[in-house]
């Protein structure tokens, strides 16, 4: 993967424990271009690399601008980034990917949770550009703590945001069945904590599958367990035998012994890395395989096993 060292051209808060930082090239020149739902791996000043959406405007070609939730019950990357890096520093950053690209559609529901808002900023500042229709449900724990607030209550959004705050209550969450009871011809985009992907899979098992889009603001290793096991994945194509540790998946595994694979999301939301499963018991983290799919796939990018030891086609 190419970085490149990128300026930080400021850092601010956007909302209670949330930064947004700015990166611009050091020289001046223009970006690598970007659709809305892109992302980009930011090497943090502790050395982690984590994967961050950009939330400005695609047609900004000067700069991209990430929103960091400052997570100390993570694994350093968050806490590093918005504590460690300040305006002036240089600081690696990936070309834009993207695993969330908005299509065509007669319409477009947006739902966001959290920090889950920055890939739908982008996609709803484009939509409103467009003059395109389109509602936004962003869902928060507080007015403190909803990032780009101010922005979302102005003209260009007026009548199409809905803000939700439940303080943590779970009985006082936004009914999504509001939303998805009845399907239509618009496209569901979401992007928030795990709960709220699984919640909007599940209600909107009746939609055509194809109109449905969801993202995880979570990067692979938060899916850590504590009762997590080692295991072996045995690469059929080859025979190669490759431990996986705890705290590693077989996608990194794989890379670290030399196997590469398709990917892109690398937190089970994409099916990128969608992969046979020729022998064994997975232990499925993903939100994309249907129950009549998982005895015979899994997506190596979250995904473990249950047996001691998995055959995949690679």
């Amino acid at each position: 993967m190419q970085m490149t060292p990128l300026r930080v051209a400021r850092t601010e808060p956007a909302a209670e424990g949330i930064h947004l930082i700015e990166f611009r090239h050091p020289e001046g020149a223009q970006l690598a271009p970007f659709s809305a739902g892109a992302h980009v791996i930011v090497l943090a000043p502790n050395g982690s690399l984590r994967k961050y959406s950009l939330c400005n405007d695609p047609a900004e070609a000067d700069r991209y601008v990430i929103a960091v939730k400052r997570d100390p019950a993570g694994r350093g990357g968050s806490v590093s980034l918005v504590d460690g890096a300040r305006a002036g520093d240089l600081v690696e950053v990936s070309a834009p990917r993207n695993a969330f690209e908005l299509v065509d559609a007669p319409g477009y529901l947006l739902i966001a949770g959290g920090i889950g808002i920055t890939p739908i900023m982008a996609m709803a500042r484009v939509l409103a550009a467009r003059g395109a229709r389109f509602r936004l449900v962003y869902c928060t724990r507080s007015p403190e703590q909803t990032a780009f607030r101010e922005e979302l209550g102005g003209e260009a959004f007026r009548g199409k945001v809905t803000l939700h705050h439940d303080a943590g209550d779970a009985a006082r969450a936004f009914d999504l069945w509001t939303l998805l009871e009845k399907p239509g011809r618009d496209h569901v985009y979401c992007c928030g904590p795990r709960p709220m992907l699984e919640a909007v899979r599940d209600m909107s098992g009746h939609w055509p599958g194809a109109a449905i889009h969801m993202e995880s603001f979570v990067d692979a290793g938060a899916g850590i367990r504590a009762a997590d096991a080692p295991f072996a994945v045995v690469l059929a194509r080859s025979g190669d035998r490759i431990d996986v540790p705890p705290g590693v998946s077989i996608l990194e595994a794989m890379r670290a012994h030399g196997h590469e694979a398709p990917s892109s999301c690398e937190s089970g939301t994409c099916g990128t890395c969608r992969t046979r499963l020729l022998e064994g018991r997975a232990d499925h983290r993903d939100l994309v395989l249907m129950d009549d799919e998982r005895d015979t796939q899994l997506m190596i990018c979250v995904s473990r096993a249950l047996s001691p030891e998995i055959v995949i086609d690679r």
